[in-house]
């Protein structure tokens, strides 16, 4: 008899692990982590104030913490990644440099992640989690800085 499926939250949690231990060793491999690669990822599209990238963020972490994200920022600023203008955050030159070195190995994992997947089989997928998350009360839209397939 062959064994029983895994039902999806069983491979949702796992996926969500995985993912967050290989991208988790590679930023800590460039210094970066997670939080901070969020950030400069929302960053490298326009400035943000704190509260936009809270909002932004807010999909990803159960609670942002407003001391925590406030403490990551800080320190993209002490590294000078980061400028703030009055309660306005934006990259600066070095944060650019380091985000456009980032951006294609943390691309190349997420690739990596579809190895043997088709683009339309990946499509599926990403539509299908979507729908279910509206199933269970997600609204689009409602998380404004965030789009399919631009966070990390």
């Amino acid at each position: 008899m062959p064994s029983p499926r895994r039902p999806v939250d069983f491979w949702l949690r796992l996926l969500d692990r995985l993912i967050n231990e290989h991208f988790g060793k590679i930023l800590d491999e460039h210094g970066v982590t997670r939080r901070q690669w969020e950030v400069m990822n929302l960053l490298s599209r326009g400035s943000a104030s704190h509260d936009e990238l809270a909002e932004a963020l807010a999909p990803f972490h159960r609670e942002v913490q407003a001391r925590t994200l406030t403490d990551e920022l800080a320190e993209l600023e002490d590294s000078g990644w980061l400028l703030r203008r009055e309660q306005v955050y934006e990259l600066t030159e070095r944060g650019q440099t380091s985000y456009q070195r980032l951006e294609p190995v943390l691309r190349a994992t997420d690739e990596e992640v579809a190895q043997g997947i088709s683009t339309e089989d990946y499509a599926t997928m990403l539509d299908v989690l979507e729908r279910m998350a509206i199933n269970l009360g997600w609204q689009k839209g409602l998380q404004s800085g965030v789009q399919r397939g631009t966070m990390k």
